[in-house]
Order: structure tokens, then sequence, then C-alpha cells
């Protein structure tokens, strides 16, 4: 018999049923409204360092510290979050983010456009992050409560090509819109995002978990930090979490700042990234499925190491774009996995508690990553290897303890049990 190529109608059912079917419909909305959320608010973020330091004139060490404090912030709302997460259920905390959260956005979008004192920004934009990361914890749980279990790295694999189509979409618009309208527009568009955002979950997301009426008291939040295998975990992460951090702040301005390069070409650099994690995310975290955990977030982590160390060699685009690439490499091995080993450890009432701590590690390192990195540029102005070799080996560290927390039996226990197919 002939071979006859499959019709258009039949590919589009098989790729239904083998990609589409494998999740319930929840994963598939969570991850269309973080992509439109991404797109939003990567279009101002990833420059704000930028217009502190060249429009306000802020040295990078203090704006370091701005965004440690940030992360602080962030990471006591993440925290808090991730407690009514698991007292009133995960959507109500979701919408309730949203809306606060266009407020203040529409505020620093106003205080920008008025050159308002930098004190002032800086406090709107803290708070902006800090609401932004409350609902961390409850998107993070509702993707476990609706994932099937052998499947949780496939999942957040998902979600994280959401996040970063709008990610990709974000940086180069962005960097080329600022080049003909004021730094303030960006933040306007940020906070319609959040429009978007409420409306989608308003209508089509149902809740995943309706709370419990149990007392949650807000001392419940660090009672996690007695499980001492996902403890040692957060902590290894934090680790991996300060390299990863210097994609902001410290890249833009050594890339801008430093090395010459346009705000549209460091724009391209990070479109490149999102780009890439949304062409192999999927695929590369089904595979990462199938491997321990412990040995494919050390491969992660050791492609940061060896992305970040490889900037201090940067002379031009092109090796830049080739440095982006092994960062990549790590980001799309490592963190849908991350997710996946908090969600196996945590107990179901206990989700949102054990995501918000983890979320401590993430913000509070994604903000000491701008400080290190501003010490160091500031530090070391003529010297690019001391600087990103040092960042480098923060992640090589963090590489040889990821291998030595994996010998626990209960993690090897818990990889047995959900191998997937």
């Amino acid at each position: 018999m002939p071979f006859v190529p499959d019709t258009y109608s039949e590919i589009k059912q098989r790729l239904s049923r083998d990609v589409f079917g494998r999740f319930p419909r929840g994963v598939w909305i969570i991850a269309g409204t973080q992509l439109f959320a991404s797109a939003g608010f990567s279009i101002c973020l990833p420059f704000f360092a930028l217009y502190l330091h060249q429009e306000r004139g802020l040295p990078m060490t203090l704006i370091g510290t701005l965004y440690l404090i940030s992360g602080i912030c962030s990471s006591a709302t993440q925290m808090i979050g991730g407690v009514l997460a698991d007292r009133f259920g995960r959507r109500r905390l979701i919408l309730g983010a949203s809306i606060v959260r266009l407020f203040i956005y529409s505020g620093l979008a106003a205080l920008v456009a008025a050159s308002a004192p930098v004190w002032a920004i800086v406090i709107t934009y803290i708070s902006g992050q800090a609401v932004g990361m409350s609902m961390r914890p409850a998107i993070a749980a509702m993707i476990t409560d609706l994932s099937p279990p052998d499947r949780l790295t496939e999942t957040y694999g998902v979600l994280r090509v959401g996040q970063n189509v709008g990610w990709a979409a974000g940086p180069a618009l962005g960097g080329y819109l600022i080049t003909f309208i004021p730094y303030s527009w960006l933040f306007a568009i940020a906070a319609f995002s959040s429009v978007f955002t409420f409306t989608f979950i308003f209508f089509f997301l149902g809740e995943s978990f309706q709370g419990t009426r149990e007392h949650v008291p807000f001392g419940s939040m660090f009672s996690v930090a007695r499980d001492q295998l996902f403890l040692v975990f957060t902590v290894l992460c934090l680790l991996v979490f300060v390299t990863m951090g210097q994609m902001g702040s410290t890249l833009s301005v050594f890339t801008v700042d430093r090395i010459g390069f346009s705000t549209a070409q460091y724009g391209l650099l990070l479109t490149a990234n999102g780009i890439m994690v949304v062409l192999f995310q999927y695929p590369v975290a089904r595979w990462a499925g199938r491997l321990t955990r412990a040995r494919g977030l050390a491969l992660g982590s050791l492609f940061y190491a060896l992305g970040y160390l490889s900037l201090g060699g940067v002379h031009n685009f092109g090796w830049a774009m080739a440095a982006m690439v092994v960062i990549t490499a790590g980001e799309i091995v490592f963190t849908p996995l991350t997710l996946s080993v908090v969600g196996q450890l945590s107990p179901r009432d206990y989700r949102g508690r054990y995501m918000g701590f983890f979320g401590l590690s993430q913000s509070l390192s994604m903000s000491l990553a701008p400080l290190a990195g501003g010490i160091l540029l500031d530090a070391f102005p003529q010297d690019p290897w001391f600087v990103w070799g040092t960042i480098g080996m923060v992640a090589f560290v963090a590489t040889a303890g990821l291998l030595w927390w994996g010998r626990s039996p209960r993690l090897n226990a818990s990889d047995n049990e959900n191998a997937q197919p």
C-alpha cells in the first residue's frame, strides 16, 4: 500500500492528543495568562536599572542595594502569599494581586513621566514587585494541584514556555520602543497586562484548592524549614539563582555601559533567551523528567556556571550571543526541575507554604544578584574575567552541592515513584 501523508486534520488531532491532551485545561489557561503578564512586565523591567543609572545618575552599588531591598520585601510577600493560598485558595489571591498591581504600575508610569523624586519611584517599584511576587506561590501550587504527579517537570515546562513567549517579545519590543517613546509608557503597558490577567482568570479559570477551614497562622510559613531535605535544596538553589539573576541589571549595564552595545542589542540577547526557551523548554523538560532530580539540577547549574564564566571574554555581539545560548541551556534544564521537586516534597495542604518558602530563596537571591554584580562592576571596571569568573564560581559550588544532596534516600524514592513513561 503506498504511503499517504497525514492530512492537516490528522496532524492536528495527533498534536492535540500527544501534547494538549496530556494536561488539564487549567494548565493551559495559566500558561496563557503568564504569557501576556510576562510580555507586559518584561517590556519595562529589564531597563529599570539602566534608567536609574543613566538617566537618574545612581551608582551601580546603590542600585544593587535597592534591588536587594526589593527582594527582601518580595520574599516576605511570597511567604505570606503562600499562607494565604493554603488558607483561602489559589484563585482569590491571584485575582486580588492582579488588581492591586494594576494601580501600582499605573502610578509608577505617572511618577516616571513626571520625573518624580527617585525615592518615590523606587518605593512604588518595590511595592509593585512585592505584590506581583505574592501570587507566585498560588500559581505554582495551582499547577501542582492540576498536574499528573508523574508529569510535574513537564507541566512546569509548559508554564515556562508561556512565560517565555512573552519574555521573548517583551525586551525586544521595549528596547525598540524606548528609542522613540518615553520610558514611562512602558510601565503603562505593564499595567495593562494586569487587566488582561485578571479578566482571563476571572472568566475562564476555576479554583484548584478551596482552602481549609482550619486556622492557618502566619507563623506556619516557617514550619516547612523543619523539612531538612527541602531546606538544603532551597539553600543550594539560592546559589544558582544568584548566578541566574545576573541576566538583569548586571548584564544590561555590562553590555550597554561597558562593552558599548545598544539597548536594542541587549534586548535581542534577552529575546534570544526567550525564543530558545519557547522552542526547547517543553522537549527538554520532558527529557529532564526522566533524569534523577539531582543530576538534572546539577547539569543545569553547570551550564549556568560555564555560560556566565564565558562572558568574561565578550568582545563582540556574536560572543555574547553564544554565551547566552549556554546560559539558556542551564535555564531550560534547571528551572522546571526546581518546582517539580518542591511539588513532590510538599503535602497538599502545605503546598502554598512550601512554594512561598522556596520563593524566599528565589526572590532574595535574584535581588542579591544585582548587589553582588553591581559591587563587582564598580570594583573591577576593567577586569570582566574577575567579575564573571566570581559569578560562575558560585554556580560551580552549587553544582557540587546538588550532587551531594541527591544521595538522599527520600529523594531517590520520590524519583522512582514519579518516573515518567
